[in-house]
């Protein structure tokens, strides 16, 4: 069956995205961190995600990050950059992020000649997509790519990471879906009910998830009971499908040949992390 961009980005988001889980499951980048000086596993991951971006104000990354609860970013930014440049907390993330994922794959398969060729293959589609309104790939794209290539298939699946990002971040704009809701429709989505208790929004307060679960319910989104209608599931199915057409650019950089040997390349390593889930 001939195979269109779309469900390759969809297939290439498969095979990275755990290899950029390590950052945030992993165990080896908030010892970074922390070993920096940030206080909270939040202020390192709002420091270190940011810094691309450049000393911006809290609302820019609160702008750029899109799915946070009003005033979540204000807690760590500027303050987390007041005393660790955002530089030191941009290695420590890289340090960190390779520590874990060489650990996880193992040794043999870290220094193998097709994880080499496997971040060639990513950096070269991580460089090669236009950065028009995509602020955080933009931000990415500004950092001098690490030469060590587990580094660099980290650093280069972490740059298409933020580039399928801001793709997303587009389609739900375009839906007229907010940060939070998206986070509903996503617990909805991985069958989590009440969609209130998923981990990213059951902190929030109960008049705001209230009111988020009230205006989707106005829209015919979710009944009565906080469940996909039909309307809302086609709603998700199409954020979904349009975030990976969007996401496709970067692999038109590649040859048929040359993505074929990427995903034979990238199997055994997502294999292993999907394993133990990125930890």
């Amino acid at each position: 069956m001939m195979r269109t961009m779309t469900s390759i980005a969809r297939r290439m988001f498969d095979l990275l995205e755990p290899i950029c889980l390590v950052t945030y499951q992993a165990d080896e980048c908030n010892e970074e961190m922390a070993a920096l000086g940030h206080r909270t596993y939040w202020d390192g991951y709002f420091a270190s995600r940011a810094a691309p971006l450049g000393r911006v104000s809290a609302q820019v990354v609160h702008a750029a990050f899109y799915n946070f609860a009003d005033g979540e970013a204000a807690r760590h930014i500027p303050s987390a950059w007041e005393t660790i440049s955002p530089e030191a907390s941009l290695a420590a993330r890289e340090r960190g992020s390779t520590a874990s994922l060489r650990r996880i794959i193992g040794e043999e398969l870290a220094n193998s000649e097709g994880l080499v060729r496997a971040a060639e293959l990513t950096t070269k589609a991580a460089m090669s997509a236009p950065t028009e309104g995509r602020a955080m790939y933009a931000g990415m794209r500004t950092l001098a790519v690490p030469s060590e290539p587990v580094a660099r298939l980290w650093h280069s699946a972490t740059m298409l990471r933020e580039h399928r990002g801001d793709g997303h971040i587009a389609a739900l704009v375009g839906a007229r879906i907010g940060g939070t809701e998206s986070h509903v429709l996503s617990a909805l989505e991985m069958g989590i009910y009440p969609a209130e208790s998923f981990g990213r929004i059951h902190h929030l307060p109960k008049e705001r998830l209230a009111e988020v679960m009230g205006g989707l319910r106005e829209r015919g989104l979710v009944d009565a009971d906080g469940r996909f209608t039909d309307a809302g599931r086609e709603t998700k199915q199409r954020i979904e499908t349009l975030t990976d057409e969007l996401a496709a650019a970067p692999y038109e950089a590649l040859e048929p040949a040359e993505l074929d040997e990427l995903i034979t390349e990238l199997e055994p390593i997502t294999a292993k992390l999907v394993a133990v889930g990125s930890q």
